[in-house]
């Protein structure tokens, strides 16, 4: 099997979640459980690319961010978190990085 690239990954990651409802997100030999956040319940994954954690996390639409904003018009949006800090959003399977990301080595 071909090894995905970071944006690959957070593409089949969001499609996993977001798009089939999976209740086990499976990248490669990986398979992480999709748990739901106790308040909002809201679609949420841990898993590790290239030896780093990433949380993926659906967006709230109910804050008052772009990208909130984006889920409240019906799109899929998920974030992207790698040592508390966003790495990137994917929205309807197209990835956005953001800014010093330290998601993957460089």
């Amino acid at each position: 099997m071909m090894k995905l690239s970071f944006e690959q990954a957070l593409i089949e990651v969001w499609r996993q979640v977001l798009v089939e409802n999976a209740k086990v997100v499976e990248l490669g030999t990986e398979r992480c459980p999709v748990r739901l956040t106790p308040k909002r319940h809201l679609q949420q994954v841990d898993f590790v690319f290239d030896g780093n954690k990433i949380h993926g996390l659906e967006q709230n639409p109910d804050t008052k961010s772009l990208w909130a904003q984006m889920a409240r018009s019906g799109a899929k949006v998920m974030q992207f978190l790698s040592e508390g800090r966003y790495v990137a959003n994917v929205v309807d399977g197209k990835v956005t990085l953001c800014a010093g990301r330290s998601g993957t080595s460089r």
